[in-house]
């Protein structure tokens, strides 16, 4: 999905006109649409520096508007191909199941399997109502900024129980 897309995708999810948005980012208030509106439809392509802008505005990490371009089933095929070659994730038949699997002998197996482990648990979470769609859906446009911030989280609670056993 082009870029343009994924901003007007997070803009109405957000509730946010074009105007709103683009004098969030700093555009004049007279043609903060206009300009919203060149990036929305393709006109224009935000620079990294704007898309880091639009991403905050929107709450969401700069990664996920600018995801590859899978407006077209040929194009996601070709995306999943690139997937195939670069992280090591191959389709197999699984009973009658056709599953993207992570390929152990892939060098980027470990990194790839912290992300679908990561991705797995919130998934589960969702599915057994300990998590609300929103949650997810926050869990997933902020990754991996969240896991981050749970995992310093831990080594905090970490060094606290160590300080306390020490005193």
């Amino acid at each position: 999905m082009a870029i343009g897309k994924r901003i007007r995708f997070f803009r109405t999810l957000r509730g946010m006109t074009q105007k709103h948005l683009g004098t969030a980012v700093g555009f004049p208030t007279k043609n903060a649409e206009v300009r919203l509106a060149q990036y929305e439809t393709g006109s224009h392509k935000p620079k990294t520096e704007l898309a880091a802008k639009l991403a905050n505005a929107l709450s969401v990490s700069p990664q996920a508007l600018t995801v590859p371009d899978i407006d077209s089933y040929v194009g996601l095929a070709h995306t999943l191909f690139t997937l195939e070659d670069l992280y090591g994730i191959k389709i197999e038949n699984n009973d009658g199941q056709l599953c993207l699997v992570l390929d152990r002998e892939n060098k980027s197996y470990l990194s790839m399997f912290d992300i679908f482990n990561a991705w797995s648990k919130e998934a589960e979470k969702l599915k057994s109502g300990e998590i609300t769609k929103e949650e997810y859906d926050t869990w997933r446009y902020n990754y991996p900024r969240i896991e981050t911030e749970r995992f310093k989280e831990k080594i905090d609670a970490l060094r606290a129980e160590k300080e306390e056993e020490n005193q």
